[in-house]
Parts: C-alpha cells; sequence; structure tokens
C-alpha cells in the first residue's frame, strides 16, 4: 500500500474536489464560478500531491511550453468570463500534457474486467490502440 503523507492527502482531496467541480460546472452549461473553482482546486491539488517544485518543473520543461500555455491560457480564459473557449483551451493543453501517460492509462485499464473487454471491442480499439502506442513518455 502506498505512504501518503499529510499534505499528499489533502493534495488529493483538493484535486478530486477540482475534479468534481469542473464536471459538474461542465453539466451545468458551462457555469463560470464552478469551472473557475474546479481549475483553482485542481491546479492547488497537483500542487500538494507532487509538491511545489516539481509542478513547476513539469509544466515549465521547454518541451513542454505549448502544452502549458493552452492550459494555463484556458484557466485564464475561465476566469475572465468565457468559459467554452476556456474548456476547449484547457481541454487540448490537458492533452498535450499528460499525452505520455496515455499508454500506461490505457494499459491498467485494459486489465480492468468490464472496461477490458469494452476497449477490446473491434470499433473502439482501433481509437484505444491509436491512442496506447503514443511512445512520447516523458
Amino acid at each position: 500500500m502506498i505512504s501518503l503523507t499529510d499534505s499528499q492527502k489533502i493534495g488529493m482531496g483538493l484535486t478530486g474536489f477540482g475534479v468534481f467541480f469542473l464536471f459538474f460546472g461542465m453539466i451545468l452549461f458551462f457555469d463560470k464560478a464552478l469551472l473557475a473553482i474546479g481549475n483553482i482546486l485542481f491546479v492547488a491539488g497537483l500542487a500538494f500531491v507532487i509538491g511545489l517544485e516539481r509542478t513547476f518543473r513539469f509544466f515549465f520543461q521547454k518541451h513542454k511550453m505549448k502544452a502549458t500555455s493552452f492550459f494555463l491560457g484556458g484557466v485564464f480564459v475561465v476566469l475572465i468570463g468565457w468559459p467554452i473557449i476556456g474548456v476547449v483551451l484547457e481541454v487540448y493543453g490537458f492533452f498535450l500534457l499528460f499525452r505520455g501517460f496515455f499508454p500506461v492509462v490505457v494499459g491498467f485499464i485494459r486489465r480492468i474486467p468490464v472496461l477490458g473487454s469494452i476497449l477490446n471491442l473491434p470499433f473502439i480499439s482501433a481509437y484505444v490502440d491509436k491512442a496506447g502506442e503514443s511512445n512520447s513518455m516523458v
């Protein structure tokens, strides 16, 4: 079992609430306030989980500057009041930032009994294989 420090536990809670508020804000027709709260909680939770220094190193690597600018630019656009455009920018930046983790996630999901069989369906497996063969582990 993985041992978490108190700050990492707080970070997991903040990240979870951030994802919840982001999801809830999208369900409620891109509510600006909920999306803004979700963004702030998600970024703060990430900083608590992996630490401030590692968070800055992750976001501000030279080869991730484009992704970071889209993600943080989307957060800023949501905060100033254009939620749909901001969420589109955030999602694009999120996929650019975390694309190296997608093969790991796909491999993990394929081992889950029900989800693995869904991912192996013929019309879904082509897209999942394409996402899972990304070899840009960063």
